[in-house]
């Protein structure tokens, strides 16, 4: 990123060197003035979440809600696209719209976001963007450990007192840990799914798999239709099967321990979640309350908005996933299908699996089993802290119940 002012559209301020950490995805805060906030403000350490989402959202999941026991507080849920799908950007472009959106009426000064890095585009470089024209540079989605909220600090400096934070989960639960103290006058945060986040130089070992020209791929989603899509520089298109990623191929340690046992998959603190697993197809709009249902107003007309998909059974690929993962030495389940079976079952999991609601609701679950199995095996004192009620509630139906000590 070569923005150089915060008179710029967008701006890469210089950052200070991240503080060294255990269970630490680099957020940011290390990286700022007071460091040692790390220990209250970290979704390793010891989170509440109702605590948490009683303050942002003005209540708790409500058990009557059935579906909050997943995806946390919500007002509405949609399957949504850009009717004008955004060239460039992750699936239509409902985020980068919203954010433009936001810039162009004034209702924030800046944008706090990922850009790629100026020689690398699958690393991302931590920027605020201050006019919507800025937002073109961000498009797209960036894979590695990023410190977004090493931004904190200089937006304040700049004088930004209205803004807006595009951040993955534990982003987000920092941040709003520290929200009280920041003197913004208004924040909107957009969250976005996220699990199974690596380093990007890991990343590049995973495109190798996937192509024998990776400098070549342009994009890369996992998609709720039991695919990965790639999209090359010469404008191909190809839809890798889940079931023939070549993901046993990896170093048990791709994905580090943070990500496979984070508990918040879906952002439960953000206050509008766009991401893919109930989309089916299309971009997945979780409202949590009223400033989310801000943010999806001002797309007006140019958004289609209808109900998600809801279909099929999740416990069996569920408890294909925990029997998976228990097996396991560490790291990546290791349980290989038959390569001649894998195309069969691949082209069968679209017809059969669950979709839309009920893909989101194995997703969630696949991750509740696999924080609870690897805590278990790598940080099993951590358990008690890191792992909050309604996980356990989750994972009760398929036999996973608290151990001795394992529970506040």
């Amino acid at each position: 990123m070569t923005a150089k002012t915060s008179t710029d559209a967008v701006w890469a301020p210089p950052l200070a060197s991240a503080a060294p950490r255990g269970l630490c995805t680099d957020c940011g805060v290390s990286r700022s003035s007071t460091p040692q906030a790390c220990g209250t403000a970290c979704q390793f350490i010891k989170p509440d979440y109702p605590a948490m989402e009683a303050k942002v959202h003005g209540r708790r999941r409500d058990p009557a809600r059935p579906d909050e026991a997943f995806f946390g507080p919500y007002q509405a849920m949609y399957r949504a696209a850009l009717k004008a799908p955004i060239a460039g950007a992750q699936w239509t472009g409902i985020t980068t719209r919203i954010a433009e959106k936001l810039l162009d009426a004034g209702a924030v000064d800046a944008v706090l976001t990922m850009a790629p890095d100026a020689d690398d585009k699958w690393k991302p470089v931590p920027v605020i963007v201050t006019r919507s024209e800025g937002m073109a540079q961000v498009r797209g989605m960036r894979m590695g450990y990023a410190p977004l909220l090493a931004l904190l600090e200089p937006a304040r400096a700049a004088g930004h007192k209205r803004v807006a934070i595009i951040g993955i989960p534990c982003q987000v639960h920092a941040l709003r840990k520290l929200e009280a103290s920041l003197g913004f006058e208004r924040l909107y945060v957009i969250g976005t799914p996220c699990s199974d986040n690596t380093t990007t130089a890991n990343f590049h070992e995973f495109l190798k798999l996937l192509s024998d020209d990776p400098d070549s791929i342009t994009y890369l989603e996992f998609r709720a239709d039991y695919h990965v899509e790639l999209r090359f520089t010469d404008g191909t298109k190809k839809a890798i099967p889940f079931l023939m990623l070549p993901l046993s191929d990896l170093r048990p340690d791709f994905f580090p321990l943070t990500c496979r046992t984070c508990v918040d998959y879906t952002n439960t603190l953000a206050d509008l979640t766009v991401g893919y697993m109930g989309g089916t197809g299309e971009q997945w709009l979780v409202v949590r309350n009223e400033r989310g249902a801000e943010l999806v107003a001002l797309l007006g007309d140019e958004v289609k908005l209808e109900a998600p998909a809801d279909s099929g059974k999740r416990e069996g690929p569920v408890k294909g996933f925990m029997a998976n993962t228990e097996r396991a030495a560490g790291g990546l389940p290791l349980r290989r299908m038959p390569k001649w079976v894998r195309p069969i079952v691949g082209a069968l999991m679209p017809i059969v699996g669950p979709k839309g609601l009920e893909f989101g609701r194995a997703r969630v679950e696949m991750k509740a089993i696999e924080t609870i199995l690897h805590l278990r095996r790598e940080k099993p004192a951590m358990i008690k802290n890191m792992v909050p009620d309604h996980v356990w509630a989750l994972v009760a139906r398929y036999g996973l119940v608290p151990g001795d000590g394992e529970r506040k």
